[in-house]
């Protein structure tokens, strides 16, 4: 598309004037847009910044799209876990990952806003996106549900200060109660499965590459955030509402 677009505006350039009226080939454009290319290399730069405003003009469309289209999944997710208040009136969503430094940093934050309003929900969407370490990671904890040790779980893979392993992941699931047998057979379910596709493709429609990333609203925050900023945005997006 880069190339299509820099050559259009290459060979309107080129052949301005006289030459409008030859018959151009292929092999003649080509040489055109090379020409004008080694007289100002600029035009290079030029539709390349183009094309990123327009890249950029699409996702936001796409996103504000999904917002509108696909708010009942992302706030009201049966498969989703929730953490706060279940019927609270404002949901926080975060889309994270175990392995992620900084989704660790989120932790106090998220812990913060639900001691802090008594009336927001939290909405976790798991989005391992750092290897197979952080599938592994997610399908436990998504299987924790089976036994009522979401919560416990996520917390504690979230307080390991290294990498995720296979080894961690089983020692904070002994840590916390959970059957081990149990949880690696309820990893292989259709629920988890379905969640991480789901996550996936909401990421991939919000424009949503990196984590932590965090939905409020009509916002889509990339990146850590404080817990004012948080504060903020569940104030604005209740008074909206």
């Amino acid at each position: 598309m880069l190339k299509r677009l820099a050559l259009s505006a290459l060979v309107v350039a080129a052949i301005s004037g006289p030459a409008l009226s030859q018959e151009l080939t292929d092999e003649r454009i080509k040489e055109l847009a090379l020409e004008a290319i080694l007289e100002n290399p600029q035009i290079v730069m030029d539709a390349v910044a183009i094309l990123r405003e327009r890249e950029a003009e699409a996702q936001a469309a796409t996103a504000a799209e999904t917002l509108e289209t696909q708010r009942a999944l992302l706030e009201q997710d049966e498969n989703a876990p929730v953490l706060g208040n279940p019927d609270g009136d404002v949901t926080v969503i975060e889309f994270f990952d175990y392995n992620c430094p900084y989704c660790r940093r989120a932790k106090p934050v998220i812990e913060g806003l639900v001691a802090a309003d008594a009336n927001v929900r939290i909405v976790f969407r798991e989005f391992p996106i750092l290897g197979d370490a952080s599938v592994y990671a997610a399908r436990a904890a998504l299987a924790a549900r089976e036994q009522g040790l979401y919560e416990e779980f996520h917390w504690g893979l979230m307080a390991l200060s290294g990498r995720v392993t296979e080894a961690t992941i089983q020692s904070v699931a002994e840590e916390v109660g959970l059957n081990y047998d149990q949880l690696l057979a309820d990893m292989e379910s259709d629920a988890v499965s379905e969640h991480i596709e789901t996550s996936l493709s909401l990421a991939e429609s919000l424009g949503i590459t990196g984590t932590p990333s965090f939905v409020v609203g009509d916002t889509i925050l990339p990146g850590l955030v404080d817990q004012a900023r948080l504060e903020e945005l569940v104030k604005d997006t209740r008074s909206d509402s």
